[in-house]
């Protein structure tokens, strides 16, 4: 079974934090601290990651489906 936690480099997660930081700045002229950031990143992570990584499975099938299909009508 899969971990449901989304898992990421020390420096994965702190660049995306800092985008979380930096888009509240540019957005709303918020600073917002790391608690904050830290908190709006894991919202993202846990509701929001697995919906799109689904979305990325269910291409991929259909991506590895269709070249299968290439790879058939080869036979001789």
């Amino acid at each position: 079974m899969m971990n449901k936690r989304l898992k990421l480099t020390m420096e994965n997660e702190k660049a995306l934090k800092e985008m979380i930081r930096n888009f509240f700045e540019e957005q709303y002229d918020e600073e917002i601290g790391d608690l904050k950031s830290q908190l709006i990143f894991d919202f993202f992570a846990e509701s929001l990651a697995p919906t799109f990584y689904n979305m990325g499975i269910k291409d991929t099938v259909a991506f590895l489906s269709d070249k299968m299909d290439d790879v058939y009508h080869l036979e001789l």
